[in-house]
């Protein structure tokens, strides 16, 4: 006995410890049951957590600039991962509690119970564990501002040039801050801003934020400023409750430390950047902004310190764009298709939009049929063409409708009247203007003038005509979209006819005048007018350009009492039909260029006449005397080579000596004049009469005898002389007398004056003794010389006269173009070389004495400039060094040589 109970102290700890491990392992097995209906109520919990998280992260996630945390992300892919292994859990269940006997204390597979029971027990803590957790403060934060934020675009050819052009502004050594890009509707100003926004992703141009705004048309500052405000961030619910002014101090604590660039896109007028809270871009930041705009006005309201005009693709890049977009499987289709595709694609004139979406429309176009039918409704600018109403035109009418006045807007549908491509000379535009009263009529014609200028400069400026020099034109979609305007106002009040360049052999039937207010017949070949129209309303007519037109019925103006601007120049009329007397509201009437040979008494009926142009009328002999000087209301009166070269001298001829002076000083309202004078005596009364001297434009001499002499200083007196357009012939005395005026240069007073500022070309021919024209030296603003048949001219400017004048002022610091024609003793132009920083072109024919050309290395510098001459006289060119002839030899242009009596009748065509 004694051994036995000696032995069991040593055998209890040793029961414990295996009831220890076996008690724990066994309530895997006997609590399994209820941990799988525990776990299927915690799996329950916890969806509705995840619920309301995630709809908590959502709500959050709206907020601009804001994301969700990592801690909630992180917990959002634990419930992912632990849910997926609860349903597995539960769906095995069923068969792992059918292993359990004894009352589910015991399993007949104890192991697998085992390990499964476990399982079930460490999920459900962990599940617990995340329905439980409340330690994450904020679901969203928010994120940095991104630099860049890519926008959608689409690669459009023609644009790399341009976008290199505007990128390097953006080089942040560049002084230039504020860049305005301006140009039509359509021209791919947006494209272009969306490319430099892009090509901040991968450039090594490095910036805090570049930030894009639309301005568009119906702005507000406030919602600008808003847009700004997202794009940095500050944009919540705190920020929505501030005031303009708080949000603008909030932008620029933000913006002013760091290096933006800001993108405005589409402005139609200026926007206050300040007033937002935009600082304004400095080079030590290094900031930048640029914006887009249809009118050039704004990038001056912007103070732009680059502006740049965004043209029109080149017809080449043009071309291509408009057979990728139709595709080589529809082009190649038919053989006459390209013909066709390429007729197409000059009207849109390199207008992107117009390429890309005529492109569109005829790329399914399969048939020769469907193209040739799209000629002809392209052709028809009042023709609904599938897309362009609703792409093009609907978008460059905002142009239109953005125009300031009513008045201004009838000026540009004016414009539709002339034909596609047509250069509209400035003074006529405005005249036709001024005599259709678009605007308050002005006593002072000057005024008027200033004010036809003025809105030509909105025009252009908004980009709805090209400036030319002298010239504006209209492109081809604009104009189309101009000529669907005014058909769309004439079914309310205003109706047009334009047929210009439509090929015409005879004139619209004479009923189609009847409501007409506004006809253009311009450039065809219509033969006569025999047929009498009907049409009380009409304004305007145009028959000029008609070289076929030889007879005007007598009574076909008949009707026309309310015409009041009648253009026939550059028409085959002989004579004006007897009727004209008829139309009493006649303001302009225009017969240059015809072969009239005398003007009918009656014309001294048009007693509202303002603007009457007889140039270049050589057959005219006859102008009734007394006829000039009943026009009383004449403001403009245009007699440049008016008349031949010899006429008669009847004293009730208006072409006579001195009558022409005598019957022009009666007109009170005279303003604008331009005349050929032919003899001494008239020239002299002319120059004594202020009142003619004032209103000179231009001025043609011709024919001197040979005992006369001219002092140049006579011109300078002249207030408005803009060119001398034709024929300067001085006789030998000219020498004397000129350089009696010349020497006078020494003169201070006139160094600083330098007399003929206005006078802008000079064209001297046949002056057979004429030696030089330092003269010239006095004209600060002459962009065109040409100088021809003079045989005896030795040198433009003189050496000998000039002395130490030509360091003090600037010659031919704005000639764009020199020609120089038959002068066989010339030897020189200018002593030294010239900068010609405007120069465009020099023509050189038959000069054998010049060797040398005032071209140097730093001459025209930047400039395209084009030579003209013929390669015996290029070949011996003396120049300044090597380089100096490479640079120009680029743009020489050999010319065909012709015999001087060639020469006698190119002159007399021009």
């Amino acid at each position: 006995m004694g051994g036995v109970f000696a032995i069991q102290p040593s055998l209890d700890p040793c029961l414990e410890r295996c009831l220890d491990c076996l008690i724990p392992k066994a309530l895997y097995i006997c609590q399994l049951e209820d941990n799988l209906i525990a776990l299927e109520a915690e799996r329950d919990r916890l969806k509705a957590v995840h619920t309301d998280w995630t709809q908590m992260i959502m709500t959050a996630e709206e907020g601009p600039g804001m994301s969700r945390s990592k801690l909630i992300d992180g917990w959002l892919l634990r419930v992912e991962a632990l849910t997926k292994e609860v349903e597995l859990l539960i769906a095995r269940g069923p068969r792992e509690k059918a292993r359990l006997c004894l009352g589910g204390c015991c399993s007949m597979n104890i192991s697998a119970s085992y390990k499964f029971g476990k399982r079930v027990d460490k999920v459900l803590n962990e599940v617990k564990e995340l329905t439980g957790q409340r330690d994450i403060q904020e679901v969203a934060y928010k994120r940095p501002v991104e630099p860049v934020v890519e926008r959608p675009s689409e690669l459009t050819l023609g644009f790399k040039t341009m976008l290199d052009n505007v990128w390097s502004y953006l080089d942040e050594e560049e002084p230039v801050c504020i860049i305005g890009v301006y140009g039509m509707g359509g021209v791919g100003k947006t494209t272009l801003l969306t490319h430099i926004n892009n090509k901040f992703l991968d450039s090594s141009k490095k910036v805090d934020v570049v930030i894009w705004i639309t301005v568009s048309k119906d702005f507000t500052l406030e919602r600008v400023q808003e847009d700004i405000g997202k794009r940095m961030g500050f944009f919540n619910e705190q920020w929505k409750e501030k005031s303009f002014q708080e949000k603008a101090v909030d932008i620029l604590n933000g913006m002013r430390k760091k290096k933006f660039v800001l993108l405005l896109d589409d402005m139609w007028e200026r926007v206050d950047l300040v007033k937002m809270g935009v600082p304004l871009p400095s080079r030590q930041k290094g900031s930048k902004v640029v914006f887009t705009t249809r009118s050039k006005e704004v990038c001056g309201q912007m103070d732009a310190e680059k502006i740049i005009y965004l043209k029109p693709l080149a017809w080449e890049i043009a071309w291509e764009l408009f057979q990728e977009k139709i595709g080589e499987e529809t082009l190649h289709i038919h053989p006459e298709i390209p013909r066709l595709a390429h007729d197409i694609a000059k009207k849109c004139q390199g207008l992107p939009l117009a390429l890309i979406t005529i492109a569109r429309a005829m790329a399914s176009r399969r048939t020769l049929q469907e193209w040739n039918h799209a000629v002809e409704v392209l052709s028809n600018p009042t023709s609904d063409f599938h897309g362009m109403w609703d792409n093009v035109f609907t978008i460059l009418k905002y142009s239109y409708d953005s125009l300031p006045n009513d008045k201004i807007k009838s000026c540009f549908l004016y414009c539709t009247l002339f034909p596609r491509n047509f250069k509209i000379f400035k003074s006529d535009l405005i005249a036709y203007w001024m005599c259709e009263e678009f605007w308050d009529e002005y006593d002072n014609g000057s005024s008027a003038n200033d004010k036809g200028h003025h809105i030509m400069g909105v025009l252009v400026r908004a980009c709805l005509l090209e400036d030319e020099g002298d010239y504006v034109k209209m492109h081809d979609v604009i104009r189309d979209m101009g000529l669907r305007i005014a058909c769309n106002c004439a079914r309310t009040k205003e109706t047009n006819l334009v047929q210009a360049g439509a090929l015409l052999i005879e004139a619209p039937e004479a009923r189609k005048w009847e409501h007409i207010k506004r006809m253009s017949l311009m450039e065809n070949s219509i033969r006569v007018l025999t047929e009498v129209p009907t049409c009380p309303e009409l304004f305007t007519l145009f028959l000029c350009h008609n070289p076929n037109l030889v007879m005007i019925r007598g009574d076909f103006f008949r009707s026309m009492k309310a015409l009041t601007v009648l253009d026939l120049s550059k028409t085959g009329i002989q004579e004006l039909p007897s009727g004209i007397s008829d139309m009493v509201s006649l303001q302009y009437l225009n017969i240059s260029y015809t072969v009239i040979n005398q003007l009918p008494a009656g014309l001294m009926r048009l007693e509202k006449l303002k603007y009457l142009n007889l140039e270049h009328n050589e057959n005219l002999y006859m102008i009734p005397k007394q006829l000039v000087r009943s026009l009383s209301r004449l403001q403009a009166l245009r007699m440049l080579g008016c008349g031949p070269v010899h006429y008669p001298q009847a004293k009730d001829n208006l072409l006579s000596d001195g009558v022409c002076v005598k019957e022009l000083q009666c007109l009170e309202n005279l303003n604008r004049l331009s005349i050929t004078v032919r003899c001494a005596s008239a020239l002299q009364s002319f120059f004594s009469t202020h009142k003619l001297r004032s209103c000179v434009e231009a001025i043609s001499l011709e024919n001197f005898s040979s005992s006369v002499s001219l002092n140049i200083s006579w011109l300078a007196n002249m207030q408005h002389l803009l060119t001398c357009p034709n024929s300067l012939n001085i006789n030998s005395n000219m020498a004397r007398t000129e350089r009696q005026a010349v020497g006078n240069l020494h003169n201070s007073t006139i160094l600083r004056t330098r007399c003929f500022n206005n006078l802008q070309e000079v064209r001297v021919r046949k002056c057979f003794q004429l030696r030089d024209l330092t003269w010239l030296i006095l004209v600060p603003n002459l962009t065109v010389l040409e100088v021809t048949m003079c045989r005896n001219l030795e040198e433009i400017i003189s050496v000998e006269q000039l002395g130490f004048v030509g360091k003090i002022l600037n010659p031919f610091a704005r000639l764009q173009v020199l020609e120089l024609h038959d002068l066989p003793q010339m030897k020189r132009i200018y002593p030294s070389i010239l900068p010609f920083p405007f120069l465009k072109k020099i023509e050189v024919f038959n000069c054998p004495m010049l060797k040398k050309v005032p071209l140097g290395s730093n001459s025209a510098k930047g400039r395209k400039v084009v030579i003209e001459a013929d390669d015996h006289w290029w070949n011996g060119v003396e120049w300044e060094n090597r380089e100096t002839k490479a640079a120009f030899s680029r743009f020489y242009f050999r010319r065909i040589e012709l015999q001087p009596s060639h020469m006698f009748g190119m002159l007399g065509s021009r």
